[in-house]
């Protein structure tokens, strides 16, 4: 089985060895996103986890973009809250993104994120 990294300039460059994305047997693997602006790859600075959420899931919408799929063909993801206390305010704003059969998924709250991030996000999605 072969394998294809995916990258855009739509989202954060990766701030380490791996890539955006990794497409192989017809899936794609996106590494965790956290609340970067893609324009000055910086934490973005907002009090609202809900934003925080949202800036997150728009990068993996501009990856999943790059890849040529989008977020309905996203089977799994995986939530990572620096506070759990923030799970119901950063389900709404991740509602959102899957108004119609959410993907399955995981959440929880590490001991530490990259960078300091409030939430970090990565999923599974059906390639093109």
């Amino acid at each position: 089985m072969s394998k294809r990294a995916i990258s855009t300039d739509g989202a954060p460059a990766a701030v380490g060895p791996y890539s955006q994305a990794i497409e192989a047997g017809g899936f794609l693997f996106l590494s965790g996103q956290v609340p970067l602006d893609p324009a000055t790859g910086r934490l973005i600075e907002a009090d609202d986890i809900r934003d925080h959420v949202r800036c997150a899931m728009d990068n993996l919408a501009a990856v999943l973009e790059a890849a040529g799929s989008t977020l309905d063909r996203v089977v799994k993801v995986t939530l990572l809250l620096d506070d759990i206390r923030d799970f119901k305010a950063a389900n709404e704003a991740y509602a959102e993104y899957f108004p119609d059969t959410p993907p399955a998924r995981a959440a929880y709250q590490p001991a530490k994120l990259p960078i300091d991030a409030r939430v970090e996000i990565e999923l599974i999605a059906l390639a093109g």
